[in-house]
């Protein structure tokens, strides 16, 4: 035991070596006014980017919403034109009757 003693007692008197710090210029390792412009410069650039890109999105989609209306109207107005090429043949078929009576040979009601 004083053997381990003595042991511990000559490692707690032996000097720990410390790191020497090395002196840095503060000029070397700071971006400095180049690095602070092309900084500047790369964020105008993303913002304006950005904006362009919003704007054509916007564009797009006003320009969809449009041809969606354009496309039902034209819709509308074919089915509207179907509609009326239908009742012209209905009325040609059957000049004495009323809309939607059958004909059973009997005369019906005049208008």
């Amino acid at each position: 035991m004083h053997h381990a003693l003595a042991a511990l007692v000559s490692a707690a008197a032996t000097p720990t070596p410390t790191p020497t710090v090395p002196e840095v210029d503060p000029e070397l390792v700071t971006p400095g006014v180049t690095g602070f412009l092309i900084t500047a410069f790369i964020a105008l650039a993303v913002i304006v980017l950005v904006w362009d890109m919003m704007r054509r999105i916007r564009r797009g989609r006003v320009r969809a919403d449009i041809q969606e209306e354009l496309d039902a109207e034209e819709q509308a107005a074919r089915a509207a034109a179907a509609t009326e090429a239908d009742d012209e043949s209905i009325d040609a078929a059957g000049d004495d009757q009323v809309d939607g009576a059958p004909d059973d040979g009997a005369p019906g009601p005049q208008r």
